[in-house]
């Protein structure tokens, strides 16, 4: 049996998390044998990251230091393929008064022997909520798709930044948020439809109750408070679901203003 460590985490700037000295040390102690990045604001090479024992893939945002995710990798993939398919882009139409989502480097897709491992950075409502029909209408449908035509070659394991809080377990003042952006009953829907589509929130199989998070607000303190929101998640095909031996958060990384999430698979 061989496990394999995989880690998504949020950087919220590389650059940045490199100079706090903060993204080297974390993965030389955790050892991830897949670490997926999302919100690296950077394309390659802008960043100096010395990692040699990792292969790097970058899908970075058209627009400078925005978005864009990233994928380091102790084997290297199979294959890597960036953004959604172009059928599946141009059925959903994912270009808004914001600009077109697919040069935002929002997607990463590795293939490995087992299974395909993606790294998402869903694209946030606006605290006006005025990318919230977007996101509902076009992202969700178009991503939900995509991991159900992968599912059909292989087992998929797909992990970032969801940008919603799935259920009122999820954040820390539900009754609070009930329409604020990361908490709407559009986001909510769109996050339970991957649920009934059969993908597994692996970190629930193993914590039950609240008081987990993955993304603090910067002000007053909610850090330190645990006032926070699990918005970032590692899902994964039904199948691989007697493969999963582990599901963590890591609050104790810091750098950003969320902290890795793992998972432990073992085959």
């Amino acid at each position: 049996m061989a496990e394999v460590k995989l880690y998504s985490w949020n950087v919220n700037g590389i650059r940045a998390v490199l100079r706090k000295d903060e993204f080297v040390p974390f993965v030389k102690n955790h050892q991830p044998d897949i670490l997926c990045l999302q919100e690296t604001k950077a394309k390659e090479g802008q960043a100096e990251i010395d990692l040699p024992e990792y292969t790097e893939y970058w899908n970075s945002a058209e627009r400078p230091g925005y978005s864009g995710t990233a994928i380091f990798s102790k084997q290297p993939a199979l294959n890597v393929v960036n953004g959604l398919p172009i059928d599946i882009a141009k059925k959903y139409e994912l270009t808004d008064g914001y600009g077109n989502a697919e040069t935002e480097g929002r997607i990463t897709l590795a293939e490995y022997e087992k299974f395909y491992l993606m790294t998402v950075y869903t694209p946030n409502s606006k605290r006006d909520l005025s990318r919230l029909d977007f996101r509902h209408q076009h992202w969700d449908k178009a991503f939900l798709e995509y991991c159900k035509e992968l599912e059909k070659t292989k087992p998929v394991v797909f992990c970032g930044d969801f940008n919603a809080a799935h259920t009122e377990e999820d954040l820390a003042r539900p009754k609070d948020n009930v329409r604020n952006a990361g908490f709407t009953v559009e986001e909510r829907e769109g996050f339970q439809n991957l649920i009934d589509a059969g993908f597994v929130d692996t970190f629930r199989m193993f914590h039950e109750g609240n008081g987990f998070y993955t993304w603090w607000s910067n002000f007053g303190g909610a850090r330190s408070r645990n006032v926070g929101w699990r918005i970032d998640y590692f899902l994964v095909s039904a199948s691989l679901k007697d493969k999963v031996k582990a599901a963590e958060i890591h609050p104790d990384v810091m750098g950003s203003d969320h902290c890795p999430v793992s998972l432990t698979l073992s085959f």
